[in-house]
């Protein structure tokens, strides 16, 4: 049986780490937006206020993006430390992006200008395309020039 060799680590100008976590992200972003699409097509008929179902809608699956972004960064920042150190930074990275996601929640259900239940359904969308990862990289596999 014949070892498959794993291309040497890669950085970018700055200094991060480059290869399969990127791919990974925009596996989970493409999964995110998916989401957004399908929630968008399906959801829209349902409600009586489509604007604010639609800007709920994709200012949760901003949100989600966004988050997803955020992990990968802290995540990638974070593994080049020690045990200690990577623990309390994820820790911290986490707690940061808890409470930004409780604060855009909150302006979205005091101001009133979006659906907060719509924000939720694009918000999941992060956990979604986490189970839907296996599907987008059989996919976008077919797009990668590598």
């Amino acid at each position: 049986m014949e070892e498959k060799q794993m291309p040497p680590e890669t950085r970018d100008k700055t200094g991060n780490r480059m290869g399969a976590i990127d791919k990974t992200l925009l596996e989970l972003s493409a999964g995110i937006l998916f989401w957004g699409i399908i929630c968008q097509a399906a959801g829209v008929w349902f409600v009586k206020d489509k604007t604010g179902y639609s800007i709920g809608l994709w200012m949760g699956v901003l949100l989600a993006a966004g988050a997803g972004i955020h992990m990968w960064w802290a995540l990638d920042r974070s593994l080049d430390y020690g045990q200690d150190t990577a623990v309390k930074m994820i820790t911290k990275h986490n707690i940061i992006r808890y409470l930004v996601i409780v604060a855009v929640m909150a302006f979205i259900m005091v101001s009133g200008f979006a659906n907060p239940l719509s924000a939720f359904l694009g918000l999941m969308g992060l956990k979604v395309a986490a189970y839907l990862q296996p599907f987008t990289h059989r996919i976008c596999v077919k797009f990668y020039k590598d």
